[in-house]
Parts: C-alpha cells; sequence; structure tokens
C-alpha cells in the first residue's frame, strides 16, 4: 500500500520537475520535426484541412511521448 507518500515536498516537486521536462522536450521534438518538413505543420493541418498528414503527426506525437515517458521513467 503506497499511501500518501506521492505526497511528500521532495517526490512532488521531484515529479513536478520531470513532467515539465518531458512538455520540453517533447515541444523540442515537434519543432525540430516541423522544421525539418518542407512545409509549415500547423498551416497544413488547420488551413488546408490535410487529415492524412494529421493522422501522422498524431501519431509521430504518440510516439515521442512514449519514447519521452519512457526516457524519463528509466
Amino acid at each position: 500500500m503506497m499511501g500518501i507518500e506521492w505526497l511528500k515536498p521532495g517526490i512532488f516537486v521531484g515529479s513536478a520537475l520531470f513532467a515539465l521536462l518531458g512538455v520540453a522536450v517533447f515541444w523540442l521534438c515537434f519543432v525540430l520535426i516541423d522544421k525539418l518538413t518542407p512545409y509549415h505543420l500547423w498551416a497544413e493541418i488547420i488551413e488546408k484541412k490535410n487529415v492524412a498528414l494529421a493522422i501522422v503527426v498524431g501519431s509521430m506525437c504518440i510516439a515521442i511521448g512514449l519514447i519521452v515517458a519512457a526516457a524519463v521513467h528509466g
């Protein structure tokens, strides 16, 4: 039984920092991939309604999220 061990300040702050680090790495990877593609991903998906690209980008986001989560978890 874990109880309220996760409420200890050190554990809570560590979890928050790892979460912020994970979000920052995810955002950095998305921006990098957006720069590497020959078009602007956001404009292509939102303005031109490119569903196929949205599916690919969504899958890529899930993959990056899994990699970041595995790296942070250890």
